[in-house]
């Protein structure tokens, strides 16, 4: 296990050098996802509670006439929920769960921009001192004196899907 989680994440740059992302800032930490996963980027949006559901995605929302979860993954990295702001933002995803392409919101406290990042400066997250699973991490991409935290979507939904299918840990 350890040496997986120490690798960057093959599947993330798929023989590539650079990745074109779409960044934005959750609870004062920058982020990243692909951007060809991101369908659309929405202002905050009416949100159905779900009774019973984890935090996690317990809410929904309508996009184009579809119900879809809304996932806050600050909650998924054990970070403190918080109130949204003039700047937060709903990021709109494709990502493939089971096999199956899902769409679902992510919260953000806000979105900055699409750019590209460097393999070159990717590195893996490391194995200790992190507040965050490492498998919940792809990578970490150094930028000028910050890095960007680039999420293992997969890994986190798939975790929280898990959990609320089986009731059960898989750790």
């Amino acid at each position: 296990m350890n040496e997986a989680v120490r690798k960057i994440s093959e599947n993330l740059w798929d023989g590539r050098q650079e990745l074109e992302v779409l960044t934005f800032d959750i609870a004062g930490e920058m982020f990243a996802l692909e951007a060809v996963s991101v369908q659309e980027i929405l202002d905050l949006l009416p949100e159905t509670m779900v009774p019973g559901a984890k935090a996690f995605v317990g809410s929904v929302i309508n996009f184009r006439g579809k119900v879809i979860p809304l996932a806050d993954i600050r909650l998924a990295f054990g970070m403190e929920a918080t109130k949204p702001t003039i700047d937060s933002r709903i990021i709109v995803i494709s990502i493939n769960i089971d096999g199956e392409p899902v769409l679902a919101g992510i919260r953000t406290d806000k979105v900055h921009e699409v750019t590209t990042l460097l393999r070159a400066a990717g590195e893996p997250p490391p194995s200790v001192g992190m507040r965050w699973r490492p498998d919940f991490i792809d990578c970490l991409v150094k930028r000028g004196a910050e890095f960007i935290i680039l999420p293992n979507l997969q890994v986190i939904f798939s975790a929280q899907h898990d959990h609320s299918a089986t009731g059960a840990s898989h750790g």
